[in-house]
């Protein structure tokens, strides 16, 4: 049985992203730079998967990944979300061998 593709996994990773901004705009103040940030880093993981979509992503780094993905969606303060939402980007790229 084939492991996933890198597309896939940046698909499920923006999914969890756009949850992250999604409680982040609880923040009004907040809401201009969440949004901001997670359409940079959307953007960067979706050049990723542009570059390297079809490419099957090892074990190892799929599974740090869920593991970051099910991290998120434990978090229900919004200020931690804000922090994540440029950290977790960061995590997947490092993951998958990339740089920031």
């Amino acid at each position: 049985m084939a492991g996933v593709l890198v597309h896939e996994l940046v698909d499920r990773a923006i999914a969890a992203q756009r949850a992250l901004a999604d409680l982040g705009e609880q923040v009004e103040d907040e809401w201009t730079y969440v949004n901001d940030l997670h359409e940079a880093w959307a953007a960067r993981l979706g050049e990723l998967a542009d570059a390297r979509g079809d490419e099957p992503v090892v074990a190892d780094s799929s599974d740090a990944i869920d593991e970051a993905i099910a991290e998120i969606g434990s978090i229900v303060d919004p200020h931690r979300a804000i922090d994540w939402l440029s950290t977790f980007p960061q995590v997947v790229l490092l993951a998958l061998g990339e740089r920031g």
